[in-house]
């Protein structure tokens, strides 16, 4: 089967790039020359754990990258539409996925041969009914179901470790306007025989990436907002309050050999600083635009959002508690990315609270394993970005972490050796705060 993605951003190149390793013949398509030449060279225009080294072993075998979409249309059998789609206060903004639905179509109408649409941008439900079906047909001259089909294929991979969701997937979920569409998706992922599969209409197989978004994002307020509450009334460590519910059978279970297995669900379940990212918000605050437009107020996704956006403010009332006055003071910002494992800094808290603590005037260092290169992006030269961890951490008044990265478990050991000691806030509740002289932490 040869397939062409439309889109090399976090969910096309992936896409691409592990449907090759699948053994799928896969043309990735981008209007970028540079990022094409890029991949074409095995180099891979975004930063994901393990792309790079598929990437190379894939790339001018079964896996090439063309600016041509027209041409890559012609000579596949399947093609999967990946590019973004930004949010707008009055809800999605569908114009990529609009102009590439046409030129799709238009492609289409030269093609004698079956061929199957596939959306896998995350899109509201009737997007693709109800907006890329009549562009597909009005740009190639076809009926759908007849000259070809239609159908959505949400994506689930979590930047970071979205190599590994997609090679090793939980679900998969196809939807499609007729039987044709829906086996020709399953071919496509005969190559993962064990996962179980669940086939529907485009509707529903649109609705459920959003609810699946809805519900990490809804744990994580709920977890905050618990948090919060016990920090006000005073003696309670929400730390062991999510061991408390991790031992719940619903959240976990007890294996024969006495070890508790937690779900990853449970890592939703931590308080933190705020939840970023290019799904999440923009997910959430979609589902709620999508349901005003159809006269469906969603009050608990916009508590959600809410929540949210006050959390990273936590950060400042901690430091709050130490110093008066910010003005001067060192403040050093552990991990920029919204989360380990990726340089994605898209609505990352890292970006609120630096941008306070500089309004507040303190000097601010930065220090992120693989984002400085996007913070920099972000911030120009009003953040001094450190090149190692060690740097980060040496003379400073206090030290802030906002991502978990794993480099970050060794903070302890260094700070240990500082003298006055930092003032550490931990943004994630991620180190013991008994390893501290001076520690402060969400929900404590």
């Amino acid at each position: 089967m040869r397939v062409s993605v439309i889109g090399t951003g976090y969910v096309g190149l992936v896409t691409g790039t592990c449907l090759a390793e699948k053994g799928i013949d896969v043309t990735c398509v981008d209007i970028d020359q540079d990022k094409v030449d890029s991949i074409n060279r095995g180099e891979p225009p975004i930063y994901e754990r393990g792309l790079e080294e598929l990437l190379k072993k894939n790339i001018g075998w079964r896996l090439r990258a063309t600016a041509d979409l027209r041409t890559a249309v012609l000579q596949s059998d399947v093609t999967m539409i990946t590019v973004g789609t930004p949010f707008r206060p009055e809800g999605v903004d569908l114009r990529f996925v609009e102009e590439v639905s046409r030129q799709i179509g238009a492609a289409l109408t030269d093609k004698p041969d079956y061929h199957v649409v596939v959306v896998k941008s995350t899109v509201v439900p009737g997007t693709t009914d109800g907006v890329v079906k009549p562009l597909l047909e009005q740009a190639s001259g076809k009926q759908a179901g007849d000259g070809f089909g239609v159908g959505m294929n949400p994506e689930f991979l979590t930047e970071g470790e979205a190599v590994s969701d997609f090679m090793v997937p939980d679900r998969i979920v196809i939807g499609g306007i007729d039987d044709r569409t829906l086996d020709t998706q399953s071919r496509l992922y005969q190559g993962f025989p064990d996962v179980e599969t669940l086939r529907t209409n485009n509707n529903t197989a649109e609705m459920i990436k959003y609810a699946s978004n809805a519900l990490l994002a809804t744990l994580i307020s709920f977890s905050n907002e618990l948090a919060n509450l016990g920090a006000a009334i005073g003696d309670i460590d929400t730390v062991e309050v999510s061991r408390g519910l991790q031992m719940s059978r619903y959240l976990s279970t007890v294996l024969p050999d006495g070890q508790r297995f937690l779900p990853p669900i449970n890592s939703f379940l931590l308080a933190g600083c705020g939840f970023g990212g290019s799904c999440l918000p923009k997910d959430v605050a979609a589902l709620i635009a999508h349901g005003r437009n159809h006269g469906h107020e969603m009050s608990l996704l916009e508590a959600v959002l809410s929540i949210n956006r006050q959390q990273p403010a936590r950060i400042l009332g901690l430091l709050g508690k130490h110093f008066s006055d910010l003005a001067g003071k060192r403040i050093s910002v552990l991990g920029l990315a919204f989360r380990p494992d990726t340089d994605d800094m898209r609505e990352s808290p890292a970006i609120p609270i630096i941008r306070n603590l500089l309004a507040r005037g303190a000097e601010v260092r930065g220090y992120d394993p693989i984002a400085n290169d996007e913070a920099r992006k972000v911030f120009g030269d009003s953040v001094a970005l450190c090149a190692s961890l060690e740097e980060a951490l040496g003379d400073c008044d206090a030290v802030v972490l906002v991502t978990r990265w794993r480099e970050f478990e060794t903070v302890p050991e260094l700070a240990a050796r500082m003298n006055p000691p930092p003032v550490f806030i931990d943004g994630r509740r991620m180190l013991d705060k008994t390893n501290f002289a001076r520690y402060e932490g969400i929900g404590l």
